[in-house]
């Protein structure tokens, strides 16, 4: 890879939050449901290491 790569944009998510649902079909509504459940899950479970990190040092720096 070289360091002109870095100069393309981001590739654009395949569902975002906002998108148009109406000419979805059933599957492709399905996924999207899995897609974002999958990423709730993935939030979820950064935000519990982020809580108990914040709670380790909460209890290392207390008086």
């Amino acid at each position: 890879m070289s360091f002109l790569d870095d100069d393309r944009p981001a590739p654009k998510p395949k569902f975002a939050v906002d998108d148009d649902l109406t000419l979805l079909s059933l599957e492709e509504l399905e996924e999207r449901i899995a897609a974002f459940k999958a990423e709730i899950k993935r939030n979820e479970e950064d935000l519990e290491r982020k809580r108990q990190s914040l709670s380790a040092a909460d209890s290392v720096f207390k008086i």
